[in-house]
């Protein structure tokens, strides 16, 4: 067994498992099928993003303060991939550090979207306002929750691994959260550049 803060050689994973490899690839497929959710969710907005009717459009959206979260959260990739690392090498002390560094980067994104949505509000769009404004709160709303989502699993991590109970045979590990987190902030790249930046 690795003990707490050590490094080790060899890879933390066992991916000859055939028990890790039906979980990824379940994994894989679970975001493959959230891939094509988002883009019928994306095609609906493209659809609707100029029907207004008498309530505000793109016109209020604050570019470079949506820039600034989208930052953050791009970062946060940087800080899971140095998580998964760090387990794969069995420092689970360190790993720990860059998961709470996620999850708080998640978070401030997660809040920037809070405060956008009620500047939104204050400007008058609401979800019922415009079908623009239905498919862009459905749009960002349902990114937003996969970000929550995320949030609470690497939360969960942080909680298994101090406890001591976390294992990379188990069912959710370190990877597997990885892989989910860097689908969401991929995601939220193609979001950012449809919604926002197009508008310009």
């Amino acid at each position: 067994m690795v003990s707490e803060g050590a490094v080790v050689d060899h890879d933390f994973e066992d991916t000859g498992n055939p028990i890790h490899r039906v979980r990824k690839t379940a994994m894989w497929a679970f975001l493959g099928s959230e891939a094509f959710f988002f883009g019928a969710m994306i095609s609906t907005f493209l659809l609707y993003r100029n029907t207004i009717g008498d309530g505000p459009g793109a016109d209020i959206f604050n570019i470079p303060f949506t820039s600034a979260s989208s930052f953050v959260l791009l970062m946060s990739s940087l800080t899971m991939v140095l998580a998964d690392n760090s387990f794969q090498k069995g420092d689970q002390r360190q790993g720990r550090v860059w998961l709470i560094g996620t999850a708080l980067l998640g978070t401030t994104f997660l809040a920037g979207q809070i405060f956008e949505f009620t500047e939104f509000v204050h400007e008058g769009l609401t979800i019922s306002t415009s079908p623009f404004g239905s498919s862009f709160y459905m749009l960002t709303g349902f990114h937003g929750l996969h970000v929550a989502v995320g949030v609470l699993l690497l939360s969960m991590l942080v909680f298994f691994s101090l406890r001591g109970r976390y294992s990379p045979d188990s069912g959710m590990n370190v990877e597997l959260v990885a892989l989910y987190w860097h689908f969401v902030d991929i995601v939220w790249i193609v979001i950012f550049t449809v919604v926002y930046l197009l508008q310009i």
